[in-house]
Formats: structure tokens, sequence, C-alpha cells
């Protein structure tokens, strides 16, 4: 497969990485065998989190003597110089190895938390320390937020970002991309398939091989996908009008009802979690059924208190119809508890 340079890191990546959310859900062995099948199909990039439930100790298991293979991405805390430490730590112990090759700040979501974020005596000093002690190689960071990914390219505190890009959330494409291409910052495009919204691999992996310095980590869990991802790679599509009206009719259908995660409509006044109520059917689809339940029972209990006042559609960028979405959401997931009982 081809390689990239990964910006500023010197890092030669596969052209498409892998990412560990949904490699939580087959079977371990399964699991073993879609990172074992990427790295013979020559992906290397592998991208996963400390908080991505057992994703990283499947990930440790299948690169037991194939450490060499690949570049393992992964995330962790940003709240703090003992939570950064405990979580880089915790990383190298469940992925059972002595170094990592990017270590990114996992979801900065604000402006106002990234003031806090690169404060002194905090985070970024952590894992200084842990690039100093040889732990991690690089550093990178990840958000839903564009101003939040503007400022961090800008600051040239970091090596990499990794943002959600698609053909449906595409708004990474005028102002950050540019960005990243000038301050040579590379670019990790999350939810290439927009968290499972798009269905049509060929589209979606075939609209981002446009963005030459983008590298999509799409997440895998069944061989075939892996398969399927690399020969599109390998194999370019041209995508001619009628896969780009193709494209059009698949974004005017979800676009109006996509949530970004970009967390503008927060904070709710009536306290709901608004962004992760919305989520709900995206996080169902990528999650273990278990973990799901676990992750999404607080935010579906805050949704409760909706009280339709609005606020939140006033401040989404979107458009987007919130009140709905919210109630949308409350049902699918009433309806997923009622078919376990």
């Amino acid at each position: 497969m081809k390689k990239v340079t990964l910006g500023k890191t010197g890092l030669k990546v596969s052209r498409v990485g892998i990412g560990g959310i949904p490699i939580q859900r087959p079977p371990i062995n399964e699991a073993i065998k879609v990172i074992h099948r990427a790295l013979d199909l020559d992906i290397n990039l592998i991208d996963t989190s400390i908080g991505y439930g057992d994703s990283e100790l499947r990930i440790g298991q299948a690169l037991k003597g194939r450490r060499d293979q690949a570049i393992i991405a992964t995330k962790g805390s940003w709240r703090g110089a003992q939570a950064t430490a405990a979580t880089i730590e915790g990383s190298l112990q469940r992925l059972q190895v002595d170094q990592i090759d990017l270590w990114q700040f996992h979801n900065i979501p604000t402006p106002t938390e990234w003031d806090r974020f690169i404060a002194d005596g905090g985070s970024l000093d952590a894992a200084h320390k842990a690039q100093d002690q040889g732990k991690i190689l690089h550093l990178g960071f990840s958000t839903h937020n564009l101003d939040v990914a503007l400022l961090g390219v800008e600051s040239g505190l970091f090596e990499t970002v990794q943002f959600p890009f698609d053909f449906i959330s595409d708004e990474a494409a005028p102002r950050l991309i540019p960005l990243t291409e000038k301050h040579n910052v590379g670019f990790i495009g999350m939810k290439p398939f927009a968290g499972g919204n798009i269905t049509d691999a060929r589209l979606a992996i075939g609209w981002l091989l446009g963005y030459p310095t983008v590298v999509p980590d799409p997440g895998v869990e069944r061989v075939q996908e892996v398969e399927e991802i690399v020969d599109i790679v390998n194999h370019p599509p041209r995508l001619d009008e009628a896969d780009l009206q193709q494209i059009d009719a698949i974004k005017d259908e979800l676009g109006k009802r996509f949530c970004r995660q970009c967390l503008y409509c927060m904070p709710c006044p009536h306290g709901v979690n608004i962004w992760m109520t919305n989520i709900t059917r995206k996080m169902h689809r990528l999650w273990p059924e278990e973990e799901f339940f676990k992750i999404i029972a607080e935010p579906l209990k805050s949704a409760e208190s909706c009280v339709g006042c609005g606020e939140c559609e006033a401040k989404c960028p979107y458009g987007l119809p919130i009140r709905e979405m919210i109630q949308d959401s409350l049902t699918y997931y009433r309806q997923l508890q009622e078919a376990q009982r």
C-alpha cells in the first residue's frame, strides 16, 4: 500500500489506518484476525484510545510478534498532569509495548477547555516528560470542535491533529486542511464513514482519497471490511457525475440530522447532555451492547429533563432540529431497553 508522511512526525504511514472502536465488538479471536489482516495488507497505522473499552488490550495481543509492523497511535486524558501520566502508563501496559509512536490528547472540546489544557504545570508538561523518558515519540491531539482544531494547529505545539472528516462532515476542507498543510501538521481523518452513517465504502473512501494529506482511520470489525477498504485504496475509483449526485443525495438525507459533536450547543440550562444524547444511534452501532448501555445511560437520563426551550438550536452552527433529535434518541433508547427485557 502507498505510504505517506504524517506531517512533521516524519512517520511513513499507510494511506489509510484503522480505528479502534468497533474492534471491541467481535469475539477477541476474530478481532485479532482483523488486525493481522490489516497488517498483512500493509496497513500500519492503528489508532485507538485508553477510553475505547478493551480496544488497547486487543490490539496489544494482536501485535505480539508483529510490533515492528505497526505505528501505534493512541489517546488519553488532558485533564491535568497526573491524569495524563496515568493514561500514558495505562496505555503502555494495555498495549504491552515500551513505546507509543503517537500519543494524542483525547477530544479537547472547547476553546475554554483548550486554555485550561495548555496551562503551565499541566498535561502538556506531563506528556513532554513522557517523551523525554522515551515512552512516547510524537504528540498530537483530537477534537470535534473546529475552533479548537484551528487553535491547536496554529499553536505549534503538536505534530498531528485528529478531526472528523467525511463527505457529510466536511467542515475541515476550507480552513483546517490548508492550515495543517501550511504548518506541516499531520491530519488523521476520524469517522470517514460518519460513524457508520455512510454505508458505501467506495464513495466514502473514494471521496477522501481526493485529499492527499488526510489519512483516514476507518473503524473496522470484520476482515472483509479491511479487504474492501484496501482494495479501494489500491485501485482508487474515479468518482463520476452519478457518484457525486449520490453523495449529494446522502448529504441531503443525513446532514440535516447529523450531530458533529462540536459541543457548540452546550451547556444546556436544564442539564441535558445534548451531544451524547444525539449520538445514541451511532454509539449503538459502534460499541458492544454492554458498554453502550453503560456509557449512554446517564446522558439519556439527563435528556428526560429537556423542556424544549430551543436554546441549543439557536447555538447550533448546522441548524439541526436538536429538540426533535433528543426525543428521537429517547424513543430509540427506550425501544432498546424494552427489547432487552
